[in-house]
């Protein structure tokens, strides 16, 4: 019997990609199907359905399960859901669809089909309420805001069937994990209890302590890597892959940790952002989320421990999963070394405050960082990152000046 903490709901995990004969039928009958386009958040979201990490979700929510989730982070049926997970179509298409009709899904930034819907329910939301609740901002700067808000009219709902995890499972072969891999890699190990690690970015020396914090505390870390779409400016997946690479290797313990990706879009969200995330990493089997300092947060929308105290607004027996806590980290240079706010005396200009931020800016503008924010050789990685973004710009306006624009 397995140690790992059980799915979200109780029961087993619930993926929804079709294999063997069954796929083929539907992909056969997806083709015959009036088509429904898909936004790049709604695309993660199917994929996450797919792959079982929305357990015990079953497909896209109806109007009760919205207005549920929005006011009380509760489904229709009672269970703990803190985002809603919705498709929307133009009231033209919607008015052309019929209850019980089945739609295929189609994923517009790649082409693809990624699965089929029968409808169940057509409804409108009210937008600017579901940005205040979910983002507790309307401000449309806010990029989870203005995906929500460039929403088209109606919302579709019902139950779907996937037929393909896109791209994820070649591009980041070794890296994408579905929930039955992960678990099946905690429990060869043995651990029991399993601390999650959200990343977006490249490991600061900040990420490094908050894992080996967890490290103490818990059998093994889970350094969890988001593959899907990120907002402009953010490291792309294989470069931050082969940072994390690097300093595992060099400065963890051996079977420690675990390394997996997950197919999501980011929605910025904040407190809201990290229930969803400790949802669908208990699917994963971990124990524990790792909540730090402005946790899946962007701008100023959120105050930095928001994320951390929402934890404690919500039902105790909500989630299974419990976070980690973890206060604002940092390098002291008189203590000589990474600290937290509850362990280090020194004042503040003896701190070097780090973050993904400070690392993107300074590298993307030539400047140099020293080891107390990232490892050596991480730095080396993004320094090489950033001076071939540098050439590509510079080959890019030598070819507007001369006529031969290079776009490759």
């Amino acid at each position: 019997m397995s140690k790992l903490v059980p799915p979200h709901g109780g029961g087993a995990l619930k993926p929804l990609l079709l294999e063997g004969k069954a796929l083929e039928e539907e992909k056969a009958k997806a083709k015959t199907l009036t088509v429904v386009p898909m936004t790049s958040r709604e695309a993660g979201d199917v994929l996450m359905l797919a792959i079982g990490a929305f357990t015990p979700l079953e497909g896209f929510m109806g109007y009760d399960d919205w207005k549920g989730i929005c006011d009380s982070y509760k489904m229709a049926t009672g269970l703990f859901w803190p985002i809603p997970i919705t498709i929307s179509a133009t009231k033209a298409l919607s008015d052309s669809l019929s209850i019980g009709q089945e739609v295929a899904l189609l994923d517009t930034e790649n082409d693809e089909i990624l699965a089929t819907m029968k409808i169940t329910e057509k409804y409108k939301i009210d937008k600017a309420h579901e940005c205040k609740k979910v983002f507790w901002t309307e401000d449309t700067a806010h990029p989870g805001v203005a995906k929500v808000m460039e929403q088209s009219e109606i919302n579709l709902a019902g139950p779907i069937k996937v037929l393909s995890e896109s791209y994820f499972p070649k591009e980041f072969a070794g890296l994408y994990q579905r929930p039955e891999e992960a678990r099946k890699l905690f429990e060869e190990k043995d651990w029991a209890t399993v601390a999650a690690l959200q990343l977006r970015n490249p490991m600061h020396r900040s990420h490094e302590y908050l894992a080996k914090i967890a490290i103490e505390v818990c059998d093994g870390v889970y350094i969890h890597q988001l593959l899907g779409k990120l907002k402009e400016g953010d490291i792309p997946a294989d470069v931050r892959v082969k940072a994390i690479d690097i300093l595992v290797e060099k400065y963890f313990v051996k079977n420690t940790t675990i390394m997996g990706g997950y197919p999501m879009e980011m929605r910025y969200a904040g407190p809201r952002e990290a229930l969803l995330h400790a949802v669908f990493r208990q699917n994963y089997g971990c124990s524990h989320l790792i909540v730090g300092r402005d946790h899946a947060g962007v701008g100023d929308y959120y105050g930095p421990f928001d994320a951390q105290k929402i934890f404690l607004e919500i039902p105790e027996d909500a989630l299974k999963l419990k976070p980690l806590p973890i206060d604002w980290t940092f390098y002291c240079k008189k203590c000589d070394g990474m600290a937290s706010m509850r362990t280090c005396p020194h004042g503040k200009d003896d701190r070097v405050l780090l973050s993904g931020t400070i690392v993107r800016k300074t590298l993307s503008e030539g400047g140099m960082l020293s080891s107390q924010f990232s490892r050596p050789e991480v730095l080396e990685i993004l320094k090489e990152y950033y001076q071939g973004l540098e050439k590509k710009v510079e080959i890019k306006l030598h070819g507007a000046a001369t006529g031969n624009v290079v776009t490759k």
